[in-house]
């Protein structure tokens, strides 16, 4: 379907026990908040998707990423992108409502790389098989978009989670990243989880998902930082130090050889209110396929 400041803390990187991982062929792994268009609502020029969308184009034009999880994207955007990125890509995933329309949180990846084995799309609610469900305070229906894909050049598998959590209510933000936890740790094998989580490090929400090391918070564990640690959302202003509100989150078993914030403006200005974050990632050694 088409459809830094470098180092780690010492005993930071002594607790995180990276584990042996593929010594060739990193994966470039993405997730960016691109803004929904708001056509005649966007009233700040810098809003406008009109000149934003060329920005985002050269954006990614300049770092093409194997794997992008993208927060936001109506129909049209989700088009857009995909032909920003070329035609070696490929992504899954649709709009948040019952009838497929509304934002999504497509994943979009690198087909001469990676095989897409299978894919899904449910809604974070207490039934989540049912599209444009809602619960735990979600004022509209939040998802998240699992693919699966086999690396062409090391045959490893892994599975990538895609979301984008409620701005609004703590309680569904939590509720959200525990059923998120709970799913991708009932399955054994690599995983990497991104999203805007609107909440940064420390919130209970994300204490609860990574206190217990199931999952390890990519900014953390990376053994380069390639950037300050930004508030990444800048709301179309320079950007300044602050919390991480979007998030690249991985199994241990994953390494993290960079990590950093896009925060240079293109052409002129930035192409979303938020900053993606790109980590450069290697997949475990002798990872069965699925």
């Amino acid at each position: 379907m088409n459809t830094v400041e470098p180092g780690v803390n010492p005993e930071e990187a002594a607790a995180a026990a990276p584990a042996p991982v593929s010594s060739d062929s990193p994966l470039l792994v993405m997730t960016a908040n691109i803004r929904r268009r708001l056509g005649c609502w966007a009233w700040r020029r810098s809003d406008r998707w009109h000149l934003r969308r060329a920005r985002l184009r050269a954006q990614l034009r300049t770092v093409p990423p194997h794997v992008l999880g993208v927060q936001e994207a109506l129909p049209s955007q989700a088009r857009w992108v995909h032909e920003s990125l070329g035609e070696r890509y490929s992504f899954v995933g649709h709009g948040r409502n019952a009838d497929g329309s509304g934002e999504g949180c497509p994943v979009f990846y690198d087909a001469s790389r990676l095989e897409l084995l299978d894919w899904r799309q449910t809604a974070l609610s207490d039934t989540p098989n049912r599209a444009g469900s809602r619960s735990w305070g979600n004022l509209f229906p939040r998802i998240a978009v699992t693919a699966r894909f086999r690396d062409r050049r090391t045959r490893a598998a892994f599975r990538i989670i895609n979301t984008h959590l409620d701005p609004l209510s703590a309680h569904s933000r939590l509720r959200s990243l525990a059923h998120l936890r709970d799913t991708i740790t009932a399955e054994s094998g690599p995983a990497i989880l991104t999203g805007d989580f609107n909440t940064g490090p420390g919130s209970p929400a994300l204490t609860s998902l990574l206190d217990d090391g199931a999952l390890r918070d990519s900014w953390r564990s990376a053994r380069e930082r390639l950037t300050p640690e930004y508030a990444t959302y800048a709301n179309y202003r320079a950007p300044r130090p602050g919390r991480r509100l979007d998030w690249i989150v991985a199994t241990p078993d994953i390494g993290v050889d960079r990590v950093g914030i896009l925060a240079e403006p293109v052409l002129g200005g930035w192409p979303s209110d938020h900053l993606p974050v790109l980590a450069q990632m290697r997949l475990p050694r002798g990872t069965p396929t699925a």
